[in-house]
């Protein structure tokens, strides 16, 4: 094997030489680095190009498929403008880059050196080259946050703009403020309005129904949710503010992985400003709105000791494909029924009371199971035969003997070909041909393995799922809580499917004429 590949990736000072005018940056790399190859009479086969940004490797998608082909051995050697280009993140992510090159032997070539990683000098001088680039990207990341926080001091605007603004360059400077939308900037007046008034307040759910149910266009959903309403309320942008740092980026490592997330920021430590831009609400109606807030904080996570809805999840709307919801009945009203239903703002599912649900559930359950029992009887059967799985473990078996006498076979032209009985030709067409017949025994091998497979799981599910079904419908209602029936139900239901399109009430149908599809975690077929 005497393969190369190119990688390409832009640096911050490239992209800042191509806002000065100093060309295409991956071009002039791609040219440079063809003219090495061409000069040193490399073969290369394939030119990897990073498009997206990033400091890790996790955030770089090109570079994540290179590695995995150079720890496979895949290549002789990669040409790259500088080593600084494949790693310039983390120690854990430089320690990466070195050691898969450095297992595979596989070659680092630049315009001004090439790097052998089994040659101790070049190892350091990598390692050397990697640590030195580490350090200029912290300097790098100082002098922006440095900027960064500058710019917000000075009322700019950084993040993405938020429901009621668009984010506009400023004019004669460098930086964005934020310029409003006369249509969104209503909603968001309408919902200070709602939560803070007086005379008739609403509480952040209630302001959230009430704009679903006047069908103003949501966010970014499907409807409005209380935590889109929370959000709103208590960003102070939309009183003519700036805010850094409030959900900064956090990394953590789970499972020996790199987890990136955004927390609300509870340090103290927030960057609070006078933004450039004008005002939506007044300050007063903001601070009147956050004093509310803080009389009734949201509820801590996990809050509820334990699980209401024994279909949590199970429940999944015919017409949107969502999960569909458990709504109360309204204040405890006895004379009312818990409802399940779809959220989802344009979905026009008609939901049904849960009682209905839930028995139509457990029916089903049981008259699937009934059906099964009775196909699965003759399949049992013929599983035992000399036509199910008998027959093709025997198949197998024989062709395990095929394979082996074609590798004979091969070894047998190898050794006419030495005794001078085959010539070259004889030997290329006996090889072409025994190879074809490897292959497609191979092939007739692996594909009656999957369908053993297949047959043996479907028979090791049979044996576990249809008792797990029949005890559960049995012992249902004697569960004691929701989340051991919902525990249960998951255990031998994928999901069930459900549609309704006549609202009762105004029709005189059933509240119960819905269609409800189960689905076990078995396949249907035999």
């Amino acid at each position: 094997m005497n393969q190369h590949c190119i990688y390409l990736r832009k640096s911050r000072a490239d992209a800042e030489a191509e806002a000065y005018g100093e060309g295409e940056t991956l071009t002039r790399h791609e040219k440079a680095l063809m003219e090495l190859a061409k000069r040193q009479q490399l073969s290369v086969t394939k030119i990897y190009k990073e498009i997206v940004s990033g400091d890790t490797i996790a955030a770089r998608p090109v570079m994540r498929r290179l590695l995995s082909e150079v720890e496979n051995g895949q290549w002789t050697g990669v040409l790259v403008m500088e080593v600084e280009r494949l790693a310039r993140g983390d120690t854990i992510d430089q320690g990466t880059v070195a050691q898969a090159f450095k297992l595979s032997s596989t070659k680092i070539i630049t315009p001004i050196k090439t790097y052998d990683p089994n040659n101790e000098f070049d190892e350091e001088y990598f390692e050397f080259g990697l640590y030195m680039s580490r350090r200029e990207l912290k300097t790098i990341n100082r002098r922006l946050q440095r900027g960064r926080i500058a710019a917000v001091k000075e009322g700019k605007y950084l993040a993405r703009a938020p429901f009621g603004y668009r984010r506009v360059k400023l004019e004669k400077e460098k930086g964005y403020t934020l310029e409003i939308i006369p249509e969104q900037a209503k909603i968001v007046q309408m919902i200070f309005k709602l939560y803070v008034d007086d005379g008739d307040r609403l509480g952040i759910q209630a302001v959230a129904r009430r704009l679903n149910e006047l069908r103003i266009e949501p966010i970014r959903h499907d409807y409005w949710q209380k935590e889109t309403i929370r959000a709103i309320l208590t960003n102070p942008v939309y009183a003519g503010k700036v805010r850094w740092r409030y959900r900064a980026r956090k990394k953590t490592s789970a499972d020996g992985k790199v987890v990136v997330s955004r927390p609300i920021n509870n340090s103290g430590d927030i960057i609070i400003a006078n933004g450039l831009h004008q005002a939506i609400i007044n300050e007063t109606l903001f601070n009147k709105a956050q004093k509310y807030m803080s009389e009734n904080p949201p509820a801590p996570v996990g809050y509820k000791k334990e699980l209401i809805n024994p279909l949590a999840g199970l429940i999944i709307c015919g017409k949107c494909g969502r999960s569909m919801v458990w709504r109360k009945r309204p204040n405890n009203n006895l004379q009312k029924k818990d409802y399940i239903v779809c959220h989802a703002r344009a979905c026009d599912n008609v939901g049904a009371p849960f009682i209905y649900i839930e028995t139509r559930l457990l029916e089903s359950l049981k008259k699937w199971a009934d059906e099964y029992r009775i196909k699965w009887i003759g399949v049992e059967a013929k599983d035992n035969d000399e036509d199910g799985v008998t027959l093709k473990r025997k198949t197998l078996a024989k062709i395990e003997t095929e394979l082996a006498t074609l590798e004979k076979q091969i070894d047998a032209a190898h050794n006419l070909l030495e005794q001078g009985i085959y010539t070259i030709d004889d030997f290329l067409i006996r090889s072409r041909l025994l190879a074809e017949r490897k292959k497609l025994t191979q092939v007739t091998y692996i594909n009656l393995e999957k369908e053993l497979s297949t047959e043996q799981s479907k028979s090791n599910m049979r044996k576990d799922l249809l008792p797990q079904i029949e005890k559960l419908v049995e012992i249902y209602y004697r569960l004691p809580t929701a989340a051991a029936k919902n525990t249960m139900l998951k255990q031998v239901l994928e999901k069930s499917v459900y549609i309704k399109t006549v609202h009762g009430a105004f029709s005189g149908a059933s509240a119960a004429d819905f269609e409800l599809t189960v689905f076990p975690k078995i396949p249907k077929y035999i």
